[in-house]
């Protein structure tokens, strides 16, 4: 069974125990069953990967103070309490104060079933949060990240050949980060003190061969680029003239007769999507002394997730914004997009995500209509609410007014639903 479908059942009553106990295993859950707050606390760390369903009202440590005692161990752990009629306005405070939810005796078992459920599809989420910035935090600080094989391989591949004088050809679709591994190879070799100069072979234009890229002197000049890295991009769209000097400079190791110590590094799109032709032979059989393939993200899925928690913490950085939590309408489109454009589509992805500007990413998405009941109307509530904030300004009390809620039922409806408002402020302040 799923961790994530694990629940921390805590009553002191031991037939009321029991039989919520077996109704919650009968909706599929594992239940830990603990008699007080003080076992409860004893099996319960702040890596529980479920929820925690308990009593208010129980000898010793109430509902409440076990809560209270869980939240500063993690405020990221749900816990649904569960209260008699006089314990309302104790549990909607306790809303207020982070917990999950409330049920009030007796419950309907419908009721805490969904509950509980709604309940561990955030905490999975949390969890996947926190092992997503764990890997982050852990991966290869170059920027290659990834644990599928071909990433492995890549990786390994980095030392080996940053200091053999070999030439590369690195294929692979556009976006998959052909140049990174490039200037990774470049920067881990006795060459990083020495130029990268970047060729974008397909605007360069004839003109500019013999004024600057073949020029004795100059910026832009191979040359210049000596005991460095030629980085050819996009080689396989480089016009025929650029090809033919291209063969002359690697068999040579010359320009304009004096002697260029240079490795040459290029890209170009994977064999079976360029034309036969599209690189010349005599030029393709001198760069490819060794071939690299840079796998587009269709074929490295596992690591779609892990790169994309590493992209959005680049940009959160470069946008000066908070890590937004992971959303499951972000989760699904993670795992299920094709992603086209790579990693350069998942970057832009997570520049929507972290700015906030994607129905996805904001987990506004309502279910279909095959979706059961109580989540739907669990997301027709949310999105009302969203919309009413939005509506009125971010002003809360506003929102209240349009809505016609009680100001108690408008806060718990927020807690419930996992509403941002201040993130939805900064949305109107932009």
């Amino acid at each position: 069974m799923s961790d994530t479908k694990r629940v921390a059942l805590v009553e002191d009553d031991e037939d009321l125990r029991a039989s919520t106990a077996q109704l919650l295993s009968l909706g599929g859950f594992q239940v830990d069953a603990f008699p007080a707050a003080a076992a409860a606390l004893a099996g319960i760390d702040a890596e529980y990967p479920g929820v925690v369903v308990t009593d208010v009202r129980m000898p010793m440590m109430s509902g409440i103070e076990l809560f209270q005692t869980l939240r500063a161990r993690d405020p990221e752990l749900p816990v649904i309490l569960v209260t008699g009629h006089a314990d309302v306005p104790m549990a909607v405070d306790a809303l207020h104060a982070g917990a999950w939810d409330f049920l009030a005796k007796p419950f309907d078992p419908a009721a805490l079933v969904a509950a509980v459920s709604r309940a561990g599809t955030a905490r999975a989420l949390a969890l996947d949060n926190r092992r997503l910035r764990a890997l982050a935090s852990e991966a290869d600080t170059s920027g290659l990240v990834g644990r599928s094989p071909a990433i492995v391989h890549l990786r390994e591949m980095i030392p080996v050949l940053a200091n053999a004088d070999i030439d590369l050809l690195i294929e692979g679709e556009t976006g998959t980060g052909k140049e990174l591994l490039a200037r990774l190879i470049h920067r881990a070799g006795k060459r990083m003190r020495h130029r990268f100069l970047a060729v974008a072979c397909a605007a360069l234009p004839d003109a500019l061969l013999e004024s600057e890229l073949f020029a004795g002197v100059g910026d832009g000049s191979i040359v210049a680029a000596s005991r460095g890295t030629l980085f050819l991009d996009d080689v396989d769209h480089a016009r025929p003239g650029l090809q033919a000097r291209l063969v002359q400079l690697v068999e040579e190791r010359s320009v304009r007769g004096s002697p260029v110590d240079i490795r040459v590094v290029a890209t170009a799109a994977d064999e079976t999507q360029r034309a036969p032709d599209a690189i010349a032979p005599a030029l393709l059989y001198r760069l490819a002394a060794v071939r690299l393939r840079m796998p587009p993200l269709r074929e490295r899925r596992e690591d779609v997730p892990l790169l994309f928690a590493h992209l959005v913490d680049i940009s959160a950085a470069r946008l000066r914004r908070a890590v937004p939590a992971l959303t499951q309408g972000t989760r699904d489109h993670l795992l299920q997009h094709d992603w086209p454009g790579n990693v350069r589509e998942l970057a832009h992805f997570a520049d929507r995500f972290v700015l906030g500007l994607d129905t996805a990413a904001a987990g506004a998405t309502l279910p279909a209509s095959t979706a059961p009941l109580p989540d739907r109307v669990a997301a027709f509530e949310r999105e009302a609410i969203v919309e009413a904030v939005l509506a009125a300004g971010g002003d809360a009390g506003a929102a209240i007014e349009r809505l016609g809620l009680p100001r108690k039922t408008f806060y718990y409806k927020v807690q419930r639903h996992g509403i941002d408002l201040n993130a939805l402020r900064r949305r109107v302040e932009r």
